[in-house]
């Protein structure tokens, strides 16, 4: 939709082809909904822990079929701007249906053949299912199919700690359904910063989460008590189970063969322009593999646009994609983190972990736990952000402006930041970062030299 909406501005011709419905995992599964979900488990944990606040604490009770249908309202609400008729209305070709490449100019939907100069393919990706032994003989839930739910799950297992099995699995946690999570490798969110992942884990724990890490999923069964999960020397019964272990991208199914366009099972072949192994045929989002979120997918929708009909190519893949996890506390990054750092640079990486129990905000609102650390070099250069805390993913945003731009410590430091707010936590990192390094060595000498002559 971002990639139509830009074609049109520029004058083309467009029509969007979805097997589905518009919108996309985003609207329908991801997004959305999660979000909608996490801020009624928020809602509801705060009540439970009003007394924090000076307030009597109470336990709601959570009718998960109400609480479904407000997310189902939100969704609609969305949805309702991107409907069919609505782009429609704005002059874009709707046509819902399978789509399958004839040769490299023509795609049939279903009976309909249509002829194209360009294709931009953007068809997302779906969930990974595992070859764990039993699981084809069980039900068990997905990111899709867990927005089904209408009944308060009495404990759910939740198979992978990345990003999707953590937001879920506090979620539902908070709504009151005792959670296990079962995670293979070492700690939460293997891609974060270790750091961040203790947090978490410490968060989740506090609020009665289980944790088996190490433990990779290896027999499943169904029995009269529930559903069976054996990890390792664990043995889970749960009356559900989330499957949540990565996305694959979806290109099965559309005859990309016919187009001459290669692929594998890892997605779409594409250059760092988006083009694919026939130049007029692009392709962005999950179905290229790589980072998978919906904002960098809008991103590289809109350059394969720019590069397909102007002149010229701009970049279409990048190393410095934000992300946030959007736990409580949230987890927002950008760039290296501290041990990829060091790993690319050694001794010449520096850090500043800043407590977010310094900020007067977070103070305010009960919500200290997590921290912003800044790697960067001796001269001020930002090699990388971790934040965690309440507001991380609108704190994150400077700092991806400071790598897009080459901007320095130095340069957030001297900025006026609005007090008192969650951001409040960066310039203090990096003015104490700045003071540092202008107090050190010869410099720092001269200045406090300086000072004393003034005093």
């Amino acid at each position: 939709m971002t990639a139509a909406g830009f074609a049109m501005q520029l004058g083309a011709r467009v029509a969007i082809v979805e097997k589905n419905r518009m919108g996309g995992d985003c609207t329908w599964y991801g997004c959305v909904p999660s979000k909608t979900l996490l801020k009624v488990a928020k809602v509801v944990h705060t009540i439970r822990s009003a007394d924090r606040f000076g307030l009597e604490s109470i336990d709601p009770n959570v009718d998960m079929k109400k609480v479904m249908g407000h997310v189902r309202s939100v969704i609609d609400n969305v949805y309702q701007h991107e409907s069919p008729d609505a782009l429609r209305a704005d002059g874009i070709g709707i046509f819902i249906g399978d789509c399958r490449f004839l040769d490299t100019h023509t795609i049939a939907v279903d009976d309909v053949f249509i002829s194209s100069k360009r294709f931009l393919i953007a068809t997302g990706a779906h969930p990974f299912i595992p070859p764990v032994a039993g699981l084809d003989t069980v039900e068990y839930l997905t990111y899709e199919s867990i927005w089904d739910i209408e009944r308060t799950i009495e404990h759910l297992i939740v198979v992978g700690g990345g990003p999707i099995g953590c937001e879920l699995a506090q979620a539902f946690r908070r709504l009151g359904s005792r959670v296990s999570i079962v995670e293979g490798g070492s700690r939460l969110l293997p891609r974060d910063d270790s750091s961040a992942s203790s947090v978490i884990a410490e968060v989740f724990q506090s609020e009665g989460i289980t944790l088996y890490l190490n433990a990779m999923a290896e027999r499943i069964w169904q029995y009269r008590d529930g559903t069976h999960l054996v990890a390792g020397v664990n043995e889970l019964i749960g009356d559900s189970m989330l499957i949540s272990i990565g996305r694959r991208p979806n290109v099965d199914g559309l005859d990309l063969e016919k187009a001459g366009v290669k692929f594998s099972g890892a997605g779409i072949e594409v250059d760092d322009h988006l083009r694919t192994s026939q130049s007029h045929i692009y392709a962005a989002g999950d179905c290229i593999g790589g980072y998978q979120f919906t904002h960098y997918a809008g991103w590289q929708a809109f350059m394969a646009v720019r590069n397909a009909l102007l002149p010229g190519a701009t970049k279409g893949i990048s190393e410095r994609v934000p992300w946030t996890t959007f736990t409580d506390p949230e987890v927002a990054h950008i760039g290296l983190t501290e041990e990829q750092a060091r790993d690319k640079f050694g001794d010449a990486v520096m850090t500043c972990d800043w407590p977010m129990e310094r900020v007067d905000r977070a103070r305010a609102e009960g919500d200290t736990r997590g921290f912003i650390k800044l790697v960067h070099k001796k001269d001020g250069t930002v090699l990388g952000t971790t934040i965690v805390a309440g507001r991380a993913g609108e704190m994150i945003h400077e700092w991806v402006l400071a790598l897009e731009y080459g901007l320095k410590i130095g340069d957030i430091a001297q900025a006026i930041h609005v007090y008192p707010t969650y951001s409040t936590a960066s310039i203090q990192a990096a003015a104490d970062i700045r003071v540092t390094q202008l107090l050190s060595g010869t410099s720092g000498r001269v200045i406090r030299g300086l000072s004393r002559l003034i005093r």
